[in-house]
């Protein structure tokens, strides 16, 4: 079917059909789960399924219907894949409510779920061009930059929850500016890194078998490093420090296809938090609670956590305990921070394999939108924000595995709270929009015969 007046080739009903099945059957998945932990409890289905089942449900057409109208050509996967994950995250949360565990809340997380689809839908409707953002290169950087100092310079009574300074808390009301600030660093980083790519990809001397780039090109390397370091340092937060300057670093190779900036990048990073645990009490905690977390010394305080959910994941086995059928009401902060090792508990290690395949495949199609943008700047974006979303799942799930340090970061779309899953949400419709970009196809010319004949006359 050829367009008319330089309007795009519409998708075909068969495609949209395609894809509204696959969130319908998300959303049967996670409706499945809901009644499994109903039977695991107590041998019924919940009374609640209906009502949680349908407002999901309405909530996934919704976004959908707004995705078939303003993105039609995007990744037909990104949405159900996205549903996957967040709505066995809100089942989790209610298996969790009903153990009983104080601040896991399904109903609310739904509510967050919903801001979540709204904050989905105007991101498209608002962004309807990518390649827009470039022009806020530098706003954004400093809107990202404002967005994190802010809980540095607010009394600790405003900002500071579980040890890390990240909130902004003003009285019932709590905000993680962070999780925004990634979005608006993500896109400086791609602006920047897209005007000076060429000058960051000469070479100086080599080393070895590899091309050390100019000392003069290290300037922005360092200022994010320093950036990233005092974010640790003032905020304790090493979660936020290790995420932003990670993703500086691979969009830096992306754009320049150095690796001696990775190398140089792991080296500052770590000298940086050896340096840092060497001179602050607080950072020399978490990597302490990280090497000898099950000592008798660290294990009924700053160890007890991370033992606990490695306990979790080591009594669910390889097929779990079944859904409502474990205890993972035990490990503190089940609902937000722990949400992986509860369900694996519960769903097992092959649960938790299907997890980070969905997660995986989230990235795997962010990754396919940036191959085939038709900009620079798209292409470095998409690989950006599927990269931190990549990244944030490799750092929280290494974490409670006691691979890395652990941070303060939650599991994206999973954990319970407003800030990480609407930030999430805005993520996922800027790669749809990316999406619809790189995959629509071209506008084509009027093949009227009849017109043609009459403009010859």
């Amino acid at each position: 079917m050829s367009a008319v007046d330089g309007a795009p080739v519409p998708m075909t009903a068969k495609r949209r059909g395609a894809q509204l099945a696959m969130l319908a059957f998300a959303v049967l998945i996670v409706m499945g789960a809901y009644a499994s932990v109903g039977l695991g409890l107590d041998g019924k289905i919940p009374s609640g399924m209906l009502t949680y089942g349908l407002g999901l449900g309405a909530l996934m057409l919704a976004a959908y219907l707004v995705l078939a109208k303003f993105a039609p050509w995007a990744d037909p996967l990104l949405l159900p894949l996205v549903t996957l994950v967040n709505g066995i995250g809100i089942v989790m949360i209610y298996r969790l409510e009903q153990a009983p565990m104080p601040g896991a809340n399904a109903t609310t997380q739904l509510m967050w779920t919903a801001l979540g689809v709204v904050m989905f839908s105007a991101t498209l409707i608002v962004l309807k061009d990518q390649r827009a953002l470039q022009r806020l290169t530098y706003t954004a950087g400093f809107a990202g930059v404002i967005l994190l100092a802010i809980p540095a310079v607010l009394p600790a009574s405003l900002s500071e929850v579980q040890g890390a300074k990240i909130w902004i808390r003003l009285g019932q009301f709590s905000i993680q500016p962070g999780e925004f600030a990634k979005l608006a660093l993500v896109v400086f980083f791609a602006g920047y890194l897209v005007a000076k790519r060429d000058v960051l990809a000469l070479a100086g001397r080599r080393l070895l078998f590899i091309d050390l780039p100019r000392a003069r090109d290290l300037g922005p390397v360092l200022i994010t490093w320093g950036f990233a370091i005092a974010t640790l340092i003032l905020e304790k937060d090493l979660g936020t420090s290790l995420l932003l300057f990670g993703t500086f670093i691979a969009m830096l190779y992306i754009a320049t296809q150095r690796t001696s900036w990775v190398l140089i990048g792991i080296l500052l990073f770590a000298g940086g938090a050896v340096l840092a645990g060497m001179a602050f009490s607080h950072v020399e905690a978490r990597f302490d609670a990280w090497l000898h977390a099950d000592s008798p010394e660290l294990y009924e305080t700053a160890g007890f956590q991370l033992m606990q959910g490695l306990f979790a994941m080591g009594s669910g086995g390889i097929l779990g305990t079944g859904l409502g059928q474990g205890h993972p009401n035990l490990i503190p902060l089940a609902f937000s921070d722990f949400i992986f090792p509860a369900t694996g508990e519960e769903l097992g290690l092959t649960g938790l394999m299907a997890l980070l395949l969905v997660y995986a495949l989230i990235v795997q199609r962010g990754l396919r939108t940036a191959i085939a943008a038709r900009d620079p700047f798209s292409k470095l974006l998409a690989g950006g924000l599927s990269f931190i979303l990549a990244w944030q799942v490799f750092i929280i799930v290494g974490g409670v595995t006691r691979l890395i340090p652990l941070t303060g970061l939650v599991t994206p779309f999973m954990s319970a709270g407003g800030s990480a899953l609407l930030a999430n949400w805005m993520l996922i419709a800027v790669l749809v929009r990316m999406s619809d970009a790189a995959r629509r196809p071209p506008p084509q010319a009027i093949q009227d015969e009849g017109l043609t004949q009459v403009m010859q006359r």
